[in-house]
């Protein structure tokens, strides 16, 4: 399965609040498999300095990213497919 970048702002001032975001993106993905959707919520990842947050998702497609991310009210900018790298190519 794909995994996809959610792309969101997280200002400096509002940094406690990725807690409460990744709770919501982690149901609103339990919620929508339990509709039959095969999407699961991996991780995020916090980039300070940009004011960027990126929830990561495993999923059949981007729509069902996206709507993940509406459910989870993440504001997102983006939502982007994810290329895997195979494992022992060069980084």
């Amino acid at each position: 399965m794909p995994s996809y970048l959610v792309e969101t702002y997280l200002s400096n001032g509002k940094v406690g609040e990725r807690a409460t975001r990744e709770r919501r993106a982690r149901l609103a993905a339990e919620e929508l498999a339990r509709e039959q959707t095969r999407i699961q919520f991996e991780r995020s990842i916090h980039i300070p300095q940009d004011e960027t947050c990126f929830f990561v998702f495993s999923a059949d497609s981007g729509a069902d990213v996206a709507r993940v991310a509406q459910r989870a009210q993440l504001e997102p900018i983006r939502v982007v497919e994810v290329a895997p790298t195979e494992k022992g190519e060069e980084k």
